[in-house]
């Protein structure tokens, strides 16, 4: 058996003896990247580095990331889904390239000191090829001179072995795939190994991205100036295939919760019906990412709009679930404590932060626990009169009614009626909700149009503002004032910190005239990469936690003698200040209890 903590290790092992530094797993929160509302995979937090900028601890790395998606939430409840997962990456940021990177990729997976898969029973796919670029004969060439034979290298089409860009342009390359034989089986032809990997006897657990190519504004593919390597392996799949097991809920970092819920349940494992088995995992899956989501140090909490919104509907499905499986009381605590104490010790911030994640799931579950009960009876209600209709639909402002008055995300509503034999209006419910900015199933994770990151000039922009912002706060409404969240688009900056209270009329045109006056100093803004504990001394702001390397890029704004700001961060950012314009702030807002967010512009 290997664990999920034996797996992770001998990955970095691996990868040290290879020249890569170690890198802690980033935020959940996206700081830089306004395409998505979580971290999505472990290149979101490289991106500035991915695009040319030098990281401060070189061009090799490595690191275990958590990640949230929601695009698949419907599959979640069968054996390999998982709104939550951990994956395990490296990069090469224009260093080496496919031949090196399929070298590293075979060793670990075969060698008997890391994970001693035997050879035959992996095969790999590469990019057949199309005409925005050619087949890639190269990193088939590698896998063949590596050890794996011709017969178990397959060429798959752009569908299966590209990835990128992120939006309309970008870096984007061929990827190739490896997968594990489950069974003892080898396949004669593609044909064999697609219909093998569609029965499930052939599982996928490693995809090397090759960025080779950038796609310019003209739909062009081009050769990139920064040729990068990007990996990703998802710890608890790859931990189920390689115990051979038939579900990632029997994994170590799993199986507690997942048999926490079942013991709330008074069911047994190998006892459950399949609607019960799904529910279970239904409710392991969601409350794990919602503990994970709550004990990220951004602090975000339930609410209707953006990563509040996610969180919200991963409780409530939840406590929905659980109803009927029969768990009727508050629970979500206790499946949370056994979840902190299984993911605490990965993630230091779970465990740090346990507390908010108690309450805040505790508050939740007290307000939907009565909403649900009396939500579920008008939903039978409206149902009812509409058994014998000749379209068998609940209507938008059905539907709107229940998420207004009971909080039912509309997503909960389509499986309630679904399970009915109900449809939803839910085009009409998306036209009703635009006023409170909620978020299709499609559009949870791409929010807004975009490359890999929108590292525009208006960006870059608007990323320097935010530092003079923060300073500004602490400088005018309280001392120690940190950044809670950032998200930034080419249109305006969204800023969240500290606050016990509304900031008054006057503390704001105080803190909108101080970011002007730096601004209007042209004052130079400067990267120096140091150690953390240099960065300390020299008066650097920052979060320092474990989110840090061992060295960091700081930003200094100065002009002269006179430093405006001074803060670790990964950028981009813009030469000097005079390029940014004027600073207007346009509003501000509540996020949560001690949290308040302020939206501005540059015009």
């Amino acid at each position: 058996m290997i664990t999920s903590a034996q797996l992770r290790q001998k990955y970095f092992d691996f990868f040290k003896s290879k020249g890569h530094a170690l890198i802690p797993s980033a935020s959940l929160i996206p700081e830089n990247d306004p395409t998505v509302l979580f971290t999505t995979a472990g290149m979101h937090p490289l991106v500035p580095y991915l695009l040319g900028e030098a990281h401060p601890l070189g061009k090799r790395l490595c690191d275990v990331q958590k990640c949230i998606r929601t695009g698949d939430i419907d599959d979640v409840g069968d054996a390999w889904h998982l709104s939550f997962f951990e994956m395990l990456g490296n990069w090469s940021l224009g260093d080496y390239f496919k031949k090196e990177m399929v070298a590293f990729s075979y060793e670990f997976l075969t060698g008997k000191k890391y994970l001693g898969i035997p050879s035959e029973r992996l095969s790999v796919t590469c990019f057949a090829g199309d005409a925005d670029a050619p087949r890639d004969i190269e990193a088939a060439g590698a896998w063949e001179k590596a050890g794996v034979p011709k017969n178990r290298i397959h060429f798959l089409a752009k569908a299966d072995n590209w990835w990128g860009p992120a939006g309309q342009t970008g870096p984007c390359g061929p990827d190739t795939e490896m997968f594990y034989h489950v069974k003892d089986i080898q396949e004669k032809s593609t044909q064999e190994f697609e219909k093998y990997n569609k029965e499930g006897t052939f599982c996928e657990i490693w995809n090397d991205v090759l960025m080779q190519y950038n796609k310019n504004e003209k739909g062009v593919y081009e050769e990139g100036k920064q040729k990068n390597i990007d990996t990703g392996m998802g710890v608890e799949r790859t931990v189920a295939v390689l115990n051979g097991l038939d579900n990632v809920y029997e994994t170590d970092t799993l199986k507690p919760i997942f048999e926490k819920v079942l013991d709330l349940a008074g069911k047994k494992s190998g006892k459950v019906s399949a609607e019960e088995l799904r529910s279970a995992r239904i409710i392991t899956d969601h409350l794990r990412a919602a503990v994970m989501i709550l004990g990220d140090n951004k602090g975000i909490v339930p609410s209707n709009v953006d990563q509040g919104y996610i969180l919200r509907r991963f409780i409530r499905r939840a406590i929905r679930h659980a109803r009927l499986i029969g768990i009727n009381g508050n629970f979500c605590k206790e499946v949370a404590q056994v979840t902190v104490k299984v993911m605490g010790p990965v993630f230091e911030e779970v465990e740090k932060n346990k507390a908010r994640v108690f309450s805040e799931l505790e508050k939740e579950e007290e307000k939907f626990s009565v909403a649900l009960e009396n939500g579920t009876k008008v939903l039978e209600k409206k149902l009812s009169f509409l058994d014998k209709a000749p379209k068998k639909e609940l209507n938008a402002k059905g539907a709107f009614d229940l998420f207004q008055s009971y909080g039912f995300p509309l997503e909960m509503t389509i499986e309630m009626c679904k399970e009915k034999g109900f449809s939803v209006d839910s085009k009409r419910f998306e036209e009703l909700l635009k006023q409170h900015q909620e978020l299709s199933r499609k559009g949870a994770e791409q929010k807004f149009k975009g490359g890999l990151l929108d590292n525009s000039v208006e960006t870059t922009k608007l990323h320097t503002a935010t530092h003079l912002l923060n300073e500004a706060l602490r400088q005018i409404v309280r001392k120690d004032t940190y950044q809670k969240g950032c998200n930034i688009t080419a249109e305006r900056l969204r800023f969240d910190f500290n606050a016990d209270e509304k900031l008054t009329e006057e503390q704001l045109k105080k803190v909108e005239a101080w970011v002007n006056d730096a601004i209007k100093s042209e004052a130079e803004v400067k990267m120096d990469i140091m150690g953390v504990e240099e960065a300390k001394k020299v008066g650097a702001q920052g979060v320092f936690d474990s989110k840090y390397g061992e060295k960091v890029k700081v930003y200094t704004i100065s002009k002269g003698s006179k430093i405006f700001s001074k803060e670790i961060c990964g950028g981009p950012h813009v030469k000097n200040t005079k390029e940014l314009g004027k600073f207007k702030i346009q509003k501000q807002e509540s996020v949560a209890a001690g949290i308040r967010r302020i939206k501005a512009v540059l015009e």
